[in-house]
């Protein structure tokens, strides 16, 4: 049906459009000053790299405040940040990226110290994005259709089943799979934020640890050269959290059902699934990352002293953008819509992940640099720390940090060796296990975290704040891993 002007001016009024094109300038300027600055940073006769160097500690400012804003500003103007987020993230990233040049030492220019890490951070932001919207995009097309009743046991079932699937086609994978059908079984019900919170505990997060396909640190190990089928040794302490978690719901789940004035009924339990093709999708996906990541190609698209454009980088980006189009190709339109798809969840992810990666950059150098002060001497020190910066950084470079700062204080070269003694070995399951784990602790630990948190919100459920989120995690999940410290590390 053609939309006739009319209705195109009420969809579209006047004021939205000017907004619109003024936030569009606002962030092409900011991201032409970003640029202008890099170009302008090195000098004609530049200086050896700054081997080692550590941010001075205010350059890290600019992170806690992005923090902060993702925390407070929905909460207390949730119409301005809904419409303003994208320029509050550019005013970070401006401001991160300032005080880095500013930091930059004396005889020394910016890109020997920071173009390096820029670069990495880019190729990793490119491929976390890439992956997730392949993932997302493709799920999208996969509609589980029939009647499933948002009662306790079957709510608990699919916690289950999406425990399960997170590390065979990763969190964000089976994230996406299952949360829709999920919404839908409950969407009848006065109660359902706490089955999104513990949604994501379990499903975007704990799931995962299993196999190096579940979760970006585990599949760093990997290529690092630790074993695939290590991770199966993390089987107990999943078995307990999982085990634990899911007790919990069911509790809660069942004392809310009966508050509701509901009564249990597993008659008429069918469903459907449409779609099945993008399910070999998501399964070439993950083959895809496993592949480029185990080959590995001789050099790159040079960028001067930035560094260079990996060929794999490339190959995997390609291939998984190419897998997303022809999920679009190959699905019909009618099964997205009945999925209430639309990009504006991996569209907010984007950009607030832009911001969270290129702020961080500070912290991850100042971690890399000092790392070896941090006093780490046991296991349990490891699983807490690795875990608590996961909770508020991205999990793939805290892995890798404090992988380094493991093999380093165990005397270590090479990765594998860590599994081959029994202190090391520990020492990478308590690493693992709190980078996995503890990105569970607030909505931007994970990168599905905030999807499913959207998603929700677009289906209309009243999902906690930034804050909210947090107490559920402190009451139930700090408890738990401090019970998990005391049984295995």
């Amino acid at each position: 049906m053609t939309v006739r002007p009319r209705d195109e001016a009420a969809a579209f009024p006047p004021g939205r459009i000017r907004r619109t094109r003024a936030m569009k300038r606002v962030l092409a300027a900011g991201l032409w000053v970003l640029a202008a600055l890099a170009l302008s940073a090195a000098p004609a006769h530049a200086a050896q790299p700054a081997l080692g160097f550590a941010p001075p500690a205010w350059t890290l400012l600019a992170f806690p405040g992005m923090l902060l804003s993702i925390a407070l500003l929905p909460l207390f103007f949730p119409q301005a940040w809904g419409k303003f987020y994208p320029l509050v993230c550019l005013a970070w990233l401006l401001m991160a990226f300032v005080a880095m040049y500013v930091s930059t030492p004396a005889g020394v220019d910016f890109l020997s110290v920071y173009a390096a890490t820029y670069l990495a951070t880019a190729e990793q932001y490119v491929a976390f994005i890439v992956l997730l919207g392949s993932l997302f995009v493709i799920s999208g097309g996969v509609h589980v259709s029939g009647h499933l009743p948002g009662e306790p046991s079957v709510n608990t079932v699919m916690l289950l089943l999406g425990s399960v699937l997170a590390s065979l086609i990763g969190t964000t994978g089976a994230s996406m799979v299952l949360v829709r059908p999920l919404l839908r079984a409950n969407e009848g019900r006065k109660f359902q934020a706490h089955v999104m919170v513990f949604f994501i505990f379990l499903v975007s997060n704990i799931g995962g640890v299993l196999t190096p396909v579940g979760d970006p640190p585990l599949f760093l190990g990997f290529l690092k050269g630790i074993p695939f089928q290590w991770t199966l040794g993390l089987a107990p302490i999943w078995a307990l959290c999982v085990g634990i978690l899911l007790a919990i719901f069911y509790a809660t789940d069942d004392w809310l059902f009966r508050r509701e004035g509901l009564t249990h009924s597993l008659d008429g339990i069918h469903f459907r699934i449409a779609g099945k093709h993008n399910l070999g999708l998501m399964a070439a996906v993950i083959g895809t990352v496993l592949a480029t990541g185990v080959l590995h190609f001789d050099g790159g698209i040079p960028l001067g002293r930035w560094g260079l454009i990996h060929y794999e980088s490339l190959l995997r980006d390609g291939l998984l953008i190419a897998l997303a189009g022809l999920s679009v190709w190959l699905t019909r339109p009618t099964i997205r819509r009945a999925n209430n798809f639309s990009f504006g969840a991996i569209r907010e992810v984007a950009v607030l992940f832009a911001a969270i990666f290129f702020t961080m950059i500070p912290v991850v150098m100042l971690l890399t640099a000092r790392g070896g002060e941090l006093g780490l001497d046991t296991p349990a020190k490891y699983f807490w720390l690795s875990g608590a910066l996961s909770s508020f950084l991205d999990n793939a470079p805290t892995y890798l940090t404090f992988l380094a700062a493991g093999m380093g204080a165990l005397g270590l070269h090479e990765a594998v060796q860590m599994t081959q003694s029994v202190h090391g070995a520990v020492v990478l399951q308590a690493i693992s296990a709190g980078s996995v784990f503890m990105g569970a602790n607030s909505y931007i630990g994970n990168g599905p975290n905030f999807m499913v948190k959207a998603i929700a919100e677009q289906h209309g459920v009243r999902m906690p704040s930034f804050f909210g989120y947090m107490l559920y995690s402190g009451g139930i999940l700090i408890p738990l891993f401090v019970l998990v410290t005391v049984v295995f590390f």
